[in-house]
């Protein structure tokens, strides 16, 4: 999990207790002040966080944000602490294919660069983007077992809306990212008053498919204990996978802040040191 080269990286200033071999006398002569260069082996861990940003991640209907926009101000927050323990980070952004693979560095102008792929994907929501982007996680996950040649801490951030068929196909790729020897977080973020109760008025409702614009008319009260056994068996079918393969699972809801995750994050952190 560890840094895994001695390339010079950035200038940071220098704290009580660093190396003074690592001062840089150059700019200490230009600027009157002390800086240590920082190298890549000051990493201490290795994570890379995948988002999930197809269609089905815009959804919002009773929360103040989006599954996206929610998902994107939590990475930011996992990436930052990340950022404060000198851990290295990467990013993944993916929908049927991956968007970007900014690789896992600790530097701050690293986090700045990251911080703008997120923006990016909060502007493309701000504008209204109409763009269907269908999921293929599976896809994704795979690809990123054989891209990742060092050990490293995979945090996948998704709701898991996957096509009809392809949850299994899911589950193999999770067991591949293992079998690579990574740690594995599955954080699968939904709006749960409607998306797991479906907690809607006693009315009728057209639901639409955000990805493939398929639609459907019903009174949620008629489907409501029937949908609600399938999300509960759907979800325990993760959860047991997750728990066979040794991969942390957490649910967050949109409507609650996000501060159990964190949490949650924090835990596997000091597990693996």
């Amino acid at each position: 999990f560890h840094g895994f080269s001695v390339e010079f990286a950035e200038h940071r200033p220098y704290n009580p207790g660093d190396d003074f071999k690592h001062i840089d006398w150059k700019v200490y002569a230009k600027k009157e002040r002390f800086y240590v260069k920082q190298y890549e082996e000051e990493t201490n861990l290795r994570s890379y966080v995948m988002l999930d940003t197809s269609s089905s991640m815009l959804y919002k209907h009773f929360a103040e944000w989006s599954k996206l926009r929610y998902s994107i101000h939590f990475a930011a927050s996992l990436m930052y602490m990340m950022h404060r323990q000198r851990d290295a980070s990467g990013l993944i952004p993916f929908n049927s294919k991956i968007d970007a693979f900014i690789p896992a560095k600790s530097t701050y102008s690293h986090l700045r660069q990251i911080y703008t792929e997120l923006e990016r994907e909060l502007i493309r929501e701000d504008n209204g983007d109409q763009e269907r982007r269908k999921t293929a996680s599976a896809d994704a996950i795979h690809e990123v077992a054989e891209r990742l040649h060092h050990r490293s801490l995979v945090i996948i951030i998704t709701d898991l809306f996957e096509n009809a068929g392809e949850h299994d196909e899911l589950i193999s790729a999770l067991k591949h990212l293992r079998h690579r020897k990574h740690e594995v977080i599955l954080f699968n973020v939904l709006e749960k008053k409607s998306e797991r109760d479906l907690d809607f008025p006693d009315r009728r409702f057209v639901f639409e498919d955000m990805e493939m614009g398929d639609e459907v008319e019903v009174l949620p009260a008629q489907v409501r204990e029937d949908y609600q056994q399938k999300v509960e068996e759907y979800t325990k079918k993760f959860q047991m996978a997750c728990s066979e393969f040794e991969i942390d699972f957490e649910q967050m809801d949109t409507q609650s802040a996000f501060d159990k995750s964190l949490l949650a994050y924090l835990t596997k952190r000091r597990r693996l040191g």
